[in-house]
């Protein structure tokens, strides 16, 4: 199927870069090559698209084919983002956008397994040529895991009486398809509880993808290694779609902007760290009225910026 993706925040994210001419950027999560499109768009010397799916690594590639060698197509993960720089012989970046939302590609496409829309082999692989799959997540993990992951990565309430359903069910069958995982969910989550809010697999598929992917694991250390290879005054924008990515960004961000981890009742500083970071806004962006409108799945979503700060606003 034709790879289709909706950019979310795409005027907001780029806006934030003040791209300029002749300049290098990365787009770490590239997926349908929009906001890679918009950065080029905008006179960017060069554009470093990084995306562990090859599906939107050849589809950013089609659709950037009008700017030539200025794009640098990477099939990697966007945690690698140091090596490929050094790979490249890059020492420092202009900018960078992270949207770390699931592609509507990867949630229509059937086969991919993402959506309990769809009824598909449950794989949910972002980079479908390593790793484990949300069959191996679902047929194998014990009870106290599935629940564990449940509640962190989907705050789902009902973590532990899924959890038990599904490894009862497996005790029977193993469980391989969407569809299946979808049923023994709803089947869990007693029924006046189903009539609040969304699809009552929502949360346990989300919380599957991130364990499949990594997700969380990787994303703090990513935000700080991306924020040390930008050229001082150079921003990056980071959209994320759950809370807890929000919160490890808006985390992260804030100890960075901060720099001293001296407890409060420190006359004076004897850590010595220096802020690294100036962050754009008190809150997040979040869509238009307009974007919300055009794309409902962008309702979620919150864009987080941050300037890199130059060794005269540290105070060294």
């Amino acid at each position: 199927m034709e790879f289709k993706h909706y950019s979310v925040l795409l005027k907001e994210s780029v806006d934030a870069l003040n791209v300029r001419d002749g300049g290098i950027y990365v787009d770490g999560t590239m997926g349908g090559g929009g906001h890679s499109y918009e950065i080029l768009s905008r006179g960017a010397g060069k554009l470093i698209g990084i995306d562990r799916d090859s599906d939107a690594v050849a589809a950013a590639k089609k659709r950037l084919e009008p700017f030539g060698d200025r794009l640098i197509a990477v099939n990697r993960n966007f945690r690698e983002i140091k090596d490929i720089l050094s790979e490249l012989g890059i020492d420092a970046i202009d900018g960078a956008v992270l949207d770390l939302g699931v592609s509507s590609y990867q949630l229509d496409n059937a086969e991919r397994g993402f959506s309990y829309m769809h009824d598909a082999p449950l794989d949910m692989r972002m980079d479908r040529s390593s790793g484990i799959s949300a069959y191996d997540v679902v047929n194998g993990y014990s009870e106290e895991e599935l629940t564990s992951i449940f509640y962190e990565y989907g705050e789902e309430k009902w973590s532990k009486r899924i959890a038990r359903f599904i490894t009862e069910a497996r005790g029977r069958k193993t469980i391989e398809t969407t569809g299946e995982l979808a049923d023994i969910i709803k089947a869990a989550i007693p029924q006046k509880a189903r009539q609040e809010g969304g699809h009552p697999a929502k949360r346990v598929f989300q919380a599957i993808r991130i364990e499949v992917n990594g997700e969380l694991s990787i994303l703090e250390k990513a935000v700080c290694d991306f924020v040390d290879v930008l050229k001082p005054g150079a921003a990056i924008s980071i959209i994320t779609f759950h809370s807890l990515e929000d919160r490890i960004v808006k985390k992260t961000f804030a100890r960075l902007a901060k720099g001293c981890t001296c407890p409060k009742d420190f006359p004076v500083c004897v850590c010595g760290n220096k802020p690294t970071l100036r962050v754009l806004g008190r809150k997040p962006v979040l869509p238009s009225e307009e974007e919300l409108k055009e794309n409902s799945r962008s309702k979620s979503a919150k864009l987080r910026a941050a300037v890199k700060l130059g060794s005269e606003n540290r105070g060294e």
